[in-house]
């Protein structure tokens, strides 16, 4: 077993690196030449039809099928000059991944010739077997039959081959089986009420469109070390491994110098990013050993997920080129940093202007703090939700561990910021403001930018975090779809802002005049709110006990945080702004449990195999060797000098033993915990059952194989320890 371990670690010393050919030194010459964008568009299909294809992409126009074929027969005759010889509709299902079915451009004519075609219907939808994807109960099993339908607003492009569209994925009977469609009706939702808004301050805007920029964090494992672990290669996590003497304490990593293995495989996958428009602009390294991150430019936030779940792919492509293995888990190694996916989220408008940027007058001002106290209103209201969106078996490990935020929503605004709100609260009046007050008022709110320059620090501890023109995610998890928290912050700031211009529309009916209005409504906000900002130490016990007294949830329990797609105050929200149903939310519910019981079940099953036939066995051999040296010492030292000399051996024998016993009698107990997980039908009492009484042998098991490997010759141990998978480049 440990020959496997050295070969592994052999096969690593001889690497070569993979001689990378670059197309040019300048990106912007080959950026997007993979991409059937508005210039290809122009080049390819008739005027008429171009002009269709816009009105779709910027007002939502249906597209009738003659404009369809044509955009159809230029779509495949500009893939065809770039290589492509197949077409597929590119979605995501709810597996937080992607997924395509291909077909040839071929046709056979009826004299026997081939010929390449694509019609507008096929182009625009498409019907492929939905069974095997989950579904969370929307359909009975013999109802296989599910469509993908055509997003003119992200734009098709070719990769290796193939003609990829991106599209939503929905049931026969209409239910979105996707992230796709309710990420774009999230964003329909906020666009009109965010337009309404805006009207207050500037009656050009007539769209307001959300914005995501993605932060990608990812470690790199050597492919020798990482097939050598079975945990890795199932699960994407190490299930046992003793922490290696150096890890990430001396913060030597950080932005440090990229090694230049890791750096030439960040050239190879950044160059294809750019060939299909994925504008990756930064590249780092992260806090733990072999732990990198990239970053790209700010996108529209539909187009910018399609370019996060595309990146995601070639990462892993290209990393098998350079003999890596790319992670995605959020705790692949126990006790070093995980990895999560910041989601820098805001919103702009069609005049050019970032609604959460502060302007150089009051009134850019004014409507920068009516977006920004929206934000934090919705936050607070919908807190429970958005840790939802983000709950995973993996970003379990990950939140709240000294690394990343806990599983309290609260929203950092930096101290000036947030007292300049107290300050509002405090001076704003529910009866007529005095000429004089609104001078003074006027004069603070100007000041606003003044006060962001002087506090440009973040909080790192924060999952939701105002970073001076943005708020910044931090909770999201590296692995996850970006469309699932970005769906439940669409439509919770959505439903606020529509709360908020009825209540402010109510004043000024009243007679309140619109400025005074807007501040009365603003004032309540930030008092229902407050316990929602918070500026200290997100990960000290003590905030912990102060968000109690605040009446802020801690919710660690998965199968709570899940119930929250169930609650009335879910499906009230997502039903009212026509994003998702109540029949779909349930299916969401019965899909994330699904996906976290059978992460756990993966898991342990790995691990009960790994300790029963890798570690125990090893255990055992070490502990025989160990048994026949205290023999032998015996015929060699007289009884008071062996006794001295063989202690310690017969300690680690004993200990050995103590361990290995532990964990056979574990691996046994959690195999029959599990057959008892898995005789429940139905899927929430299953839950139950493996959070509390499987998972927890998890750790148990793991404690004492670590303990196992600082006992047993190194030469001996399976499979390659911390100190090889993080270091060996």
């Amino acid at each position: 077993m440990a020959t496997i371990r050295f070969k592994a670690l052999e096969e690593v010393l001889n690497r070569k690196y993979v001689d990378v050919v670059f197309p040019s030194n300048k990106i912007s010459e080959y950026y997007g030449i993979n991409v059937f964008d508005t210039e290809k568009m122009r080049r390819y299909i008739p005027v008429e039809a171009f002009k269709s294809v816009m009105q779709a992409i910027e007002k939502g126009n249906r597209i009738d099928r003659k404009v369809a074929d044509q955009v159809a027969s230029g779509m495949k005759e500009w893939a065809i000059s770039r290589g492509a010889t197949h077409y597929t509709h590119w979605f995501h299902p709810l597996t937080g991944g992607t997924a395509e079915k291909h077909d040839a451009f071929l046709e056979i004519g009826n004299d026997g010739k081939a010929f390449e075609t694509f019609r507008g219907e096929l182009l625009a939808q498409q019907e492929p077997d939905a069974s095997s994807f989950p579904h969370g109960g929307l359909r009975n099993t013999f109802e296989a039959r599910g469509y993908t339908a055509w997003d003119p607003s992200s734009p098709a492009f070719v990769l290796g081959n193939t003609l990829c569209i991106p599209t939503i994925f929905i049931s026969y009977t209409g239910e979105t089986l996707d992230y796709k469609a309710p990420l774009l009706k999230s964003i329909a939702a906020l666009d009109k009420a965010a337009v309404d808004v805006c009207q207050y301050f500037d009656k050009n805007v007539t769209k307001v469109i959300s914005n995501l920029g993605w932060e990608q964090e990812y470690f790199l494992v050597d492919s020798a070390l990482f097939h050598a672990r079975p945990d890795l290669v199932l699960t994407q996590r190490t299930l046992m491994g003793h922490a290696s003497a150096k890890d990430q304490q001396l913060e030597d990593h950080y932005f440090g110098s990229i090694p230049e293995r890791v750096i030439e495989y960040m050239k190879d996958f950044e160059i294809e990013s750019h060939k299909l428009g994925i504008p990756v602009k930064t590249r780092h390294n992260e806090v733990a050993p072999n732990q990198f991150e990239c970053a790209p430019v700010y996108e529209e936030a539909n187009l910018a997920n399609d370019h996060n779940q595309l990146i995601m792919e070639l990462m892993r492509k290209m990393a098998h080129k350079h003999n890596f293995e790319v992670l995605f888990h959020e705790k692949p190694f126990a006790g070093v940093n995980g990895s999560g996916k910041h989601n820098n989220w805001s919103m702009s408008t069609d005049t050019g202007v970032n609604l959460l940027q502060p302007g150089k007058t009051p009134k850019k001002n004014m409507q920068f703090l009516t977006f920004l106290v929206n934000v934090v209103k919705a936050v607070h209201n919908h807190g429970d939700l958005l840790r939802a969106s983000i709950y995973s078996a993996g970003n379990q490990h990950r939140l709240g561990a000294n690394e990343a935020p806990p599983s309290i929503m609260s929203v950092f605004l930096g101290t000036q910021l947030s007292g300049m709100l107290d300050d509002l609260e405090e001076r704003i009046s529910d009866d007529k403001m005095t000429p004089d007050e609104k001078t003074a008022l006027k004069l603070d709110i100007g000041k606003i930018p003044e006060i962001l320059l002087d506090n440009t620090d973040r909080n790192r501890t924060s999952p939701f975090a105002f970073t001076g023109n943005r708020f910044e995610f931090r909770a999201v998890g590296s692995s996850e779809n970006c469309g699932a928290p970005l769906i439940s912050l669409n439509t919770a700031v959505a439903d606020q802002l529509v709360e908020f211009k009825k209540e402010t529309d109510e004043l000024m009916e009243s007679g309140i005049k619109k400025d005074e209005a807007i501040l009365q409504i603003l004032r309540k906000y930030i008092t229902e709110s407050k316990p929602a900002r918070f500026e200290g130490n997100g990960y000290g016990d003590e905030w912990k006990k102060e968000a109690e007294k605040r009446g802020l949830t801690n919710i660690n329990s998965a199968p709570e945080v899940f119930k929250t797609y169930l609650s009335k105050k879910t499906r009230d929200l997502f039903e009212r702004n026509n994003v998702l149903s109540e029949k779909e939310l349930e299916s969401r519910y019965e899909i994330r449990i699904e996906q976290f019981t059978k992460k756990i079940q993966i898991e342990s099953r790995v691990l009960g195999d790994l300790a029963t036939n890798h570690i125990i066995p090893t255990a055992v051999k070490y502990q025989n060797s160990l048994i026949e040296s205290v023999r032998g010492l015996k015929e060699i030292f007289s009884d008071d000098e062996y006794k001295e000399i063989s202690k310690g051996r017969i300690e680690y024998i004993k200990k050995i033993s103590e361990h290995v016993t532990i964990i056979n009698k574990e691996v046994e107990e959690m195999t029959e915990a599990r057959r008892i997980a898995n005789k429940l039908e139905k899927c929430n009492e299953r839950i139950e059952e493996y959070y509390s009484n499987v998972m927890p042998y998890l750790e148990t098991i793991r404690y004492h194989i670590d303990k196992l490997e600082m006992i047993v010759d190194d030469e001996m141990w399976p499979l390659p320890k911390y100190r090889e998978l993080l270091f060996s480049r």
